[in-house]
């Protein structure tokens, strides 16, 4: 398998290169020469291991023998990615049975295999510093992935009021001997602009490379988080073919949760690798750029930011919609380059009709509100006994909107606990502030839903990281902590 640039169709790297270097030095994003193709039909009666590992057989060249078996046996079940029924029609995913309890565990368990396999592959031996930029949960995700393993260290930022308090906790009282978290004073956004601008660096670049460091990355602009990804589409669909809910090659719809855009734009992946996709439903929370710009082709960020409930979800700048564009556009990466730009100069772009019929055929949106989270949550509880999250109801409060004409899968993308105090109003309790262990309590007495220990023990471990920087400030940060 080979990889290109969305920003220059000139670049040809191979996989190992394209998981080790995370982003293209260009600045743009790998993406596969050719798409490969899978039969859906050859996941039926597999489990999740299995399935995973056909999907990364599919995308990488070198050795992945036992990486899916490695990342998934960390999981709290033994099916990793759950397809519950509801009703009629309505199924959801459960993506977040891992270690860090979201679905960023789905690939950031992944990663760090593929990351180690990729540079024995190219006989790597410098250090790799991987940087993210995180609204929440990938920067956990990240440093529990990516603890203790040999020859990395991992620096997460975050915007420091834009995270729930479990999500900081979770950051701060990280342990591991490589891993370091640090708050961020501007929004998630800010964040992704300075990291994706460290990897443009020059002198950052060479500074690092005196001291045997390069740099990658663990947001999903790398396709070595991506690709984990795609499994669960295949995964799901072939949950229900095996249980009888659809025959094979009947369509389906999903409705997900986005933010950054990577993981729905791994449900499209999917549908061009052949898995029977009718729709990929994009649900944004308040901050609905996404929303507007399907239903306009217009991708315009001078708009007001609002932090929400849904936190993960408060961006404005979908990284993963450049790889979407460029596809559409019939991979002009020229003019894929202009575009992004127009987006850091002016902050907006335009996609034409005819790019914006394909984008169609497979994709729609639309968004909710703190209040329409609240009912979602309250309405699923009461209607199914069945308890969700602040972002997961985003997406049920789409669906709920939208007549199922066929299967629809919501995709649950975290731990209700993960967002106690926001869970709670909705169930009718009076609560304010942030998360307590109290809180916790209270939840699980209302819906008998386990608290996972690995959330109650943040309000015990003691606090490692507690830095906050400007936005501005993050290059020379990373150069004076690891260009030393």
């Amino acid at each position: 398998m080979k990889y290109t640039s969305t920003r220059d169709t000139a670049v040809e790297a191979d996989s190992a290169t394209a998981v080790v270097g995370g982003i293209s030095e260009d600045g743009g994003l790998y993406v596969p020469q050719v798409f490969p193709k899978l039969d859906y039909k050859q996941f039926f009666g597999l489990d999740y291991v299995e399935r995973a590992d056909k999907v990364l057989r599919a995308f990488f060249d070198f050795n992945v023998d036992g990486v899916a078996k490695a990342a998934y046996s960390t999981f709290d079940t033994d099916e990793p990615a759950p397809t519950v029924k509801l009703d009629d029609n309505l199924f959801v995913l459960e993506l977040w049975h891992g270690r860090t309890h979201a679905f960023k565990d789905m690939a950031l368990s992944v990663l760090p295999h593929l990351l180690v396999r990729a540079k024995a592959q190219k006989c790597e031996t410098d250090k790799t510093l991987i940087l993210v930029a995180t609204s929440g949960d990938t920067g956990k995700a990240a440093l529990e992935g990516f603890k203790d393993v040999d020859g990395t260290e991992v620096c997460v930022f975050y915007p420091t009021d834009g995270v729930s308090r479990v999500q900081k906790l979770a950051m701060q009282t990280q342990d591991g001997n490589n891993v370091l978290a640090v708050g961020i004073t501007g929004n998630f956004d800010d964040a992704q602009g300075s990291v994706k601008a460290a990897f443009r660096d020059d002198r950052l670049k060479d500074l690092l490379k005196d001291n045997n460091i390069k740099m990658s990355s663990a947001n999903s602009i790398n396709i070595g988080r991506l690709v984990p990804q795609i499994a669960y589409y295949f995964s799901a669909y072939c949950d229900l073919v095996d249980s009888g809910e659809i025959k094979a090659g009947d369509k389906i719809d999903f409705v997900v949760p986005t933010g950054n855009f990577g993981n729905i734009l791994a449900g499209w992946y999917a549908h061009n690798m052949g898995l029977p996709i009718s729709k990929l439903v994009c649900a944004s929370n308040r901050n609905n750029v996404l929303t507007d710009f399907i239903e306009t082709g217009i991708y315009d960020i001078n708009r007001e930011f609002y932090k929400t409930d849904s936190p993960s979800m408060d961006i404005l700048v979908s990284s993963n919609l450049e790889r979407l564009i460029f596809e559409t556009s019939g991979r002009n990466s020229e003019l894929t380059l202009k575009r992004m730009k127009d987006l850091a100069t002016a902050g907006r772009y335009s996609v034409d009709e005819r790019e914006m019929e394909k984008i169609r055929e497979v994709f729609a949106a639309d968004y909710a509100d703190d209040e329409d989270i609240e009912d979602a949550i309250a309405d699923m509880f009461d209607e199914y006994g069945y308890l969700i999250d602040t972002h997961t109801a985003a997406a049920y409060a789409v669906a709920a909107r939208r007549e199922l004409v066929r299967p629809t899968v919501v995709v649950s993308t975290a731990n209700p606990y993960k967002f106690a105090p926001a869970v709670l109003r909705a169930l009718g309790e009076k609560v304010s502030g942030e998360a307590t262990e109290a809180m916790f309590s209270r939840l699980e007495d209302l819906t008998a839903m386990e608290v996972p220990s690995s959330l109650k023990e943040v309000f015990y471990k003691s606090v490692r990281f507690n830095e906050t920087i400007a936005p501005k400030d993050i290059i020379e940060y990373i150069a004076a902590r690891y260009g030393k």
